[in-house]
């Protein structure tokens, strides 16, 4: 195959994450990878750093858009009305291709060392919300409060979501990842008020 081949990273993409549900993270090697897909080593590494950025390869793009939806929530939004609008969003994002979401998820979730790199995607998620609300003018407590608070729905919303068996709904058909967002959030600022803010 040529080595201008096109949507190299998508086919690279596919490969790597097949191999590491058949045989673990840790054994799969780039090689393997490479040769799934059909492309050498070096293309491999012309599209990512190593193996692990196979997972993580969207986290800039990621981090745009979370900051961009908070910013471009309406003046008159609160903090935690910015943040909803930005997870929202960001879970429509997942919905796209939720077979690729959970297979990526059964990956992340079998390996130590990738779950601590998971945790550190998020805390730059939480960061970059932080950002955008500060440039709105909301305070640095407030705004840390808002994103933390936010991405904390978030992860219980998505760890349901990852769980349910695809095709299945529940009995409000609330399966789609943005409406499970909107009702976590929901009950953290219920959980909030019925037992009073910090």
């Amino acid at each position: 195959m040529g080595r201008w081949e096109p949507n190299a990273r998508g086919r690279l993409a596919e490969a790597a994450l097949e191999l590491y549900a058949e045989q673990g993270f840790e054994k799969t090697t780039v090689t393997e990878i490479a040769e799934a897909a059909g492309l050498t080593e070096r293309t491999f590494f012309r599209h990512f750093a190593d193996k692990r950025e196979v997972l993580f390869y969207g986290t800039e793009l990621a981090l745009e858009m979370l900051a961009r939806a908070v910013a471009e929530a309406p003046a008159s939004a609160s903090p935690m009305d910015a943040v909803g609008a930005a997870l929202e969003s960001f879970g429509a994002f997942f919905q796209e291709n939720p077979e690729r979401v959970r297979r990526r998820d059964a990956v992340v979730s079998a390996s130590t060392e990738l779950r601590e790199r998971e945790m550190v995607k998020l805390d730059a998620f939480a960061s970059a919300m932080v950002d955008a609300l500060r440039e709105r003018g909301t305070p640095e407590r407030t705004a840390r409060l808002a994103a933390e608070g936010g991405l904390a729905a978030f992860k219980v919303a998505y760890a349901h979501w990852v769980a349910t068996e695809p095709g299945k709904t529940g009995r409000t058909g609330e399966q789609e990842l943005p409406q499970l967002v909107r009702k976590a959030l929901t009950e953290l600022q219920e959980l909030l008020t019925d037992h009073g803010s910090v």
